[in-house]
């Protein structure tokens, strides 16, 4: 159903902390016309759980607005499962393509209360769900034996692989097959599980270099590993941004200076100062100093 590269895109804050839609409008039709395949809103790096239920539905007929007739789906992050189903009911009647479900990321279930939860959202929303298994930021591990008890309901379909292990996407396939689209979601574990079999890529690093993601990406698809790869290559020490408690700063810093924009963030969250930001200033500017030319494709 879903294929190809999702930016989870970042929310845009005016300098008096409302959401900023000229903005996001803006840097999500970059994502579209580098051909980016859907949006993702309100997630970790939209900052989702700093946003009202209110705002969430404007982030996503924001993306709604731009992406035409691509997939936007939004997250749901809620604490509570009652405040998640209610988010996923209004995102159904906004006209939302699909959901991408995270586990309480604030109490931590076990597996008969993390399948419980998932099931109540999918039927709330009775919109197509992506699961999202990440059990290091989250710690919550959405595992194969769960996958497989939720594969009955058909509304499940699309995994978001974010254990940080990538023998999981072998895992997944050699269980479940094709029943579930297979999406990484580590960017610097891109290029391996697009090697191993993920058909998708939930990207962070693409809302500052998109073009460069869907090169891989496509690169990939038509078997042109090694070019791929050079790209890859040139791109690890970004990526290595989006594996980070910083992650949400990381990345709006690498977006300044790579498409002109802020690194505005909701409190409790502060850009990055000092030492941490000179650093990541560095790893972004020596990157776009040896900008690959990319191939066509």
């Amino acid at each position: 159903m879903w294929t190809g590269v999702f930016p989870a895109v970042t929310t845009k804050f005016t300098a008096d902390d409302r959401l900023d839609h000229a903005e996001m409008e803006r840097c999500f039709n970059l994502q579209m016309e580098a051909g980016c395949d859907g949006i993702i809103v309100c997630g970790s790096l939209g900052e989702g759980p700093m946003l009202s239920p209110d705002e969430k539905i404007e982030v996503l007929k924001t993306a709604q607005k731009v992406a035409g007739k691509k997939p936007v789906l939004l997250t749901v992050n809620e604490a509570g499962t009652r405040e998640a189903a209610s988010i996923a009911k209004r995102a159904s009647r906004e006209g939302a393509n699909g959901l991408m479900v995270v586990p309480s990321p604030i109490y931590h279930t076990n597996a008969e209360e993390t399948v419980a939860a998932l099931r109540a959202v999918a039927q709330a929303g009775d919109l197509p769900v992506m699961i999202y298994s990440n059990r290091l930021a989250y710690r919550v591990d959405v595992s194969v034996d769960q996958m497989e008890e939720l594969a009955s309901d058909e509304r499940f379909v699309a995994i978001k692989e974010s254990s940080d292990d990538i023998r999981r996407s072998t895992e997944i396939i050699n269980r479940l097959g094709t029943r579930y689209d297979l999406f990484t979601g580590v960017d610097n574990l891109a290029f391996e599980a697009l090697s191993v079999g993920a058909i998708g890529w939930v990207a962070g690093l693409v809302t500052a270099f998109p073009r460069e993601t869907v090169a891989i990406y496509q690169l990939m698809k038509q078997g042109r590993r090694e070019e791929a790869l050079g790209i890859y290559r040139w791109f690890r020490p970004l990526l290595d941004l989006d594996v980070s408690t910083h992650l949400v700063q990381n990345i709006k810093l690498a977006e300044v200076f790579a498409i002109n924009t802020n690194d505005r963030v909701r409190m409790p969250r502060q850009p990055l100062s000092g030492d941490r930001r000179k650093s990541v200033e560095k790893i972004v500017k020596d990157a776009l100093a040896v900008r690959p030319t990319l191939p066509q494709f």
